[in-house]
């Protein structure tokens, strides 16, 4: 079993924290002049493109001040309908997501870049908002070795003391570390001392309830309630943005989603299906990294699903982001794949966007942007494809046959002058996605909000009647 490392100040080796292809990168004119625009003109240009946006609004959402979920990263595609019309759309959003080792520069004198960002804006202003316990600083882990001991260096350097860099994995709950009856969050050391942690960072993702408290004493970015409120819970997530876009549909603002249905029972999954053309998306609402998704093209697919193993009992299933070949029939809200540029053999891709996005007092901030293209090209129509995850699958991390995890980085898409290009995005496009990302973000954070009482207490029965699944573990 890992142990914990004390990581120094001085101990940030950008070799240790970023990919090495990104090393080697420089980043694209126009995405750096995205991250130097500022949310004043960002709001500004966003306005001018959408005169039904009301403009108080649209500043309010991005000086906003989260209580809960301070960390996110959207999944988002960019999708075209029958009539050309461009809509960028929220795939979904994770709490405590990669990013920072898949970034290059945008100041080339500052080595901790995002890392540096994302801790003075948002880690520290966590800090300094609350009454800490007595401590020491931690940051937990269970994968993403690269930037976990990434964020403990720069929090190292940042704060000038040791911060102990934990493994926490499922099951390692009163192993590597614990919650006291105060909810005071201790880890053991080096020396195999319970050592008192005052704040700590986490990039806990595998089902991180089972060993996180909703909230804690100890105050931890991001707390396991930001999971359970839509960050690392699609079901809950998809109820969390219904609820603002009803808040925000008098100020002209929406999160753009592909048509949901939640609370799905496996039995129900086929008639949705039909329901859908028989071209659907179904997902586990609970796992992370490309895990527990399907996509259903043909009988066969779905025949695959219905007979696989599932480990919980209520789905979501989603409409089908495809090719606009795939059918001739005019399919009111059906959305199409923009994908990448044609390469030279004439072979588009279908390719994701991650946007990350930190918030403090001062409101949100982007921190990171990158893209991830499918194994194979998108087929002009569906007698071609053997498998359609192949085609419309973009995570890159995989699961090894020993448990560990691993990352398929050649299907990376950098935001420098080569691969930034190759997804065929502009400046509007970019600011589309911040903006998606910012609403998602604040729709969990006001979940969160809502399964938090005023004692700072979980709402079990709130949040049982919103997830109906006694199989939630």
């Amino acid at each position: 079993m890992a142990s914990t490392i004390l990581v120094k100040p001085g101990d940030f080796d950008p070799q240790k924290h970023f990919y090495e292809r990104v090393l080697n990168a420089q980043i694209h004119p126009l995405v750096r002049f995205f991250f130097n625009l500022g949310n004043e003109r960002i709001a500004e240009r966003y306005c001018h493109l959408h005169p039904e946006a009301d403009a108080v609004a649209v500043r309010r959402i991005l000086g906003y001040t989260p209580s809960y979920f301070r960390w996110g990263g959207a999944d988002l595609f960019v999708t075209s309908n029958r009539s050309g019309q461009r809509r960028i759309v929220i795939i979904e959003t994770n709490s405590c997501p990669s990013g920072q080792k898949s970034m290059p520069l945008i100041a080339e004198a500052d080595e901790m870049a995002g890392y540096r960002l994302l801790v003075e804006h948002t880690f520290l202003d966590m800090m300094h908002s609350r009454s800490l316990p007595p401590g020491e600083l931690a940051v937990l882990f269970d994968k993403n070795m690269m930037e976990a001991s990434g964020y403990a260096a720069t929090i190292a350097e940042l704060t000038r003391e040791p911060v102990h860099l934990v493994p926490y994995h499922d099951g390692d709950m009163e192993r590597t570390a614990r919650f006291t009856e105060s909810r005071t969050l201790e880890v053991l050391s080096v020396e195999g001392q319970w050592v008192p942690i005052r704040a700590a960072m986490r990039y806990v993702t595998q089902r991180p309830w089972n060993r996180l408290p909703p909230v804690s004493r100890t105050p931890i970015l991001n707390p396991a309630i930001a999971c359970l409120a839509g960050g690392r819970n699609k079901l809950v997530a998809a109820k969390a943005y219904d609820l603002l876009n009803a808040k925000l549909a008098k100020e002209g603002l929406r999160i753009h989603v592909p048509e949901t249905i939640w609370d799905a029972s496996r039995a129900e999954v086929p008639l949705w299906i039909e329901r859908m053309g028989g071209l659907g998306v179904i997902k586990n609402p609970y796992s992370n990294a490309g895990q527990g998704v399907y996509t259903i093209t043909s009988r066969a697919e779905l025949e695959r699903f219905m007979d696989s193993e599932q480990h919980y009992d209520q789905f979501i299933v989603q409409a089908l982001i495809g090719n606009s070949s795939w059918s001739d029939a005019p399919e009111p809200g059906r959305l199409y794949h923009v994908g990448t540029v044609p390469d030279r053999k004439g072979d588009i891709y279908v390719a994701d966007l991650r946007c990350m996005a930190v918030a403090g007092k001062n409101g949100f901030r982007p921190i990171a942007i990158y893209a991830r293209r499918a194994r194979t090209p998108l087929a002009s129509s569906l007698s071609k494809a053997e498998d359609s995850w192949d085609m419309l699958g973009t995570n890159l991390s995989y699961k090894k046959d020993d448990g560990t995890w691993s990352t398929q980085t050649e299907r990376l898409l950098l935001m420098d002058g080569r691969d930034f290009n190759r997804l065929g995005l502009g400046l509007d496009n970019l600011i589309e996605a911040y903006l998606q990302t910012v609403m998602a973000m604040i729709s969990i954070d006001e979940m969160c909000g809502q399964l938090i009482n005023k004692s700072k207490k979980f709402r079990r029965k709130l949040f049982e009647s919103l997830n109906r699944d006694d199989k939630l573990t």
